[in-house]
């Protein structure tokens, strides 16, 4: 009998079978329709700043508009809770900081594990720096701690706010150098950088930023190291605090996920778009300029960078008992 050619009966129903398969089909059809990142914190901030510079080439990359949606509250976790509990088919995505993995070791109600979520990439890098005030009688990291043992309590240390990372991030140093410092918790970097300059209060480990290193060289503020493994683009002529504690590190990421749950294809499909636009030019520009390094990962590099920060800043929070404010 020979072989006829299917009608167009046929073809459509062999259409409607492929079309209703998961996996390949689904991703072949994404996206479709406008994707929203959550952005965990107010308008204005760092995370904002970076998924604002992401936007436009992100939508030429994927063809669809991408909506920028600022969920603040709780210290990120209102906003990180919306993502948790989305539907998992990639139109909605959250994009965090390092509090993604340590929310939920200070926080009991923080309604979220890292395990809530599918990882996609990593978007940027900044290394915490330490600044002092120069009335502090210290050049180096090694003259600091020097100081701080021989005056223990007497630094009084800036944050913003108990379970900051900035607070985590000290106490970890401490912990590690052997010293004792005062906690000072404020409500933001602008009157944090108003103590520093008075002599209020004498230290602060944060992430740095055009004002603070023009504060630097104008002599305002002492930088003491940068809290990287490697010397950083972001900190010239800083050395690491690592060359005096071995491996102490302490760096903000920021990153793009999913809730768990969101196809391979998908997730596969967003890191090829949030990669190549890590790559332009003009994007790691504009990063710099807010003290970022652009860092595209894969879905499973960022997934490890999770866990393993999880496992480190939980053992910070059981050993200084941190809990959120």
């Amino acid at each position: 009998m020979p072989i006829t050619a299917p009608t167009p009966r046929r073809a459509l129903l062999a259409l409607a079978a492929a079309l209703a398969l998961p996996g390949a089909a689904f991703a072949q059809a994404y996206p479709s329709k406008p994707i929203t990142i959550v952005i965990p914190y107010a308008a204005g901030g760092t995370t904002d700043t970076l998924a604002r510079v992401m936007q436009e080439p992100l939508q030429k990359q994927l063809g669809v508009n991408v909506v920028i949606d600022n969920k603040p509250g709780g210290s990120a976790m209102l906003g990180t809770r919306l993502v948790a509990r989305a539907p998992a088919d990639g139109y909605t995505l959250l994009m965090p900081n390092n509090a993604l993995a340590i929310s939920p070791h200070v926080a009991k109600d923080a309604g979220f594990t890292p395990n809530d979520f599918a990882p996609i990439s990593m978007v940027s890098l900044q290394p915490m720096v330490m600044v002092t005030n120069p009335g502090v009688p210290a050049q180096s990291v090694q003259q600091l701690i020097d100081y701080a043992k021989a005056n223990p309590n007497k630094i009084e240390y800036a944050t913003s706010g108990a379970a900051s990372f900035g607070h985590l991030a000290t106490e970890l140093f401490m912990r590690r150098s052997g010293v004792t410092m005062t906690h000072i918790p404020y409500k933001g970097q602008g009157p944090i950088t108003q103590a520093l300059l008075t002599g209020e209060v004498k230290l602060q480990i944060s992430t740095t930023s055009a004002q603070m290193n023009q504060f630097v060289k104008e002599g305002k503020l002492r930088m003491l190291g940068v809290a990287s493994l490697q010397p950083s683009a972001l900190a010239p002529g800083v050395e690491p605090i690592a060359n005096t504690l071995k491996g102490y590190q302490a760096e903000v990421w920021f990153g793009l996920l999913a809730p768990a749950g969101t196809p391979k294809d998908v997730v596969a499909r967003l890191n090829d778009a949030i990669v190549k636009v890590l790559q332009l030019p003009d994007v790691k520009a504009k990063f710099e300029l807010s003290g970022a390094a652009t860092v595209p990962t894969t879905p499973e590099q960022f997934a490890a960078r999770i866990a393993e920060e999880s496992v480190a800043w939980a053992k910070v929070v059981k050993d200084a008992n941190i809990k959120a404010e």
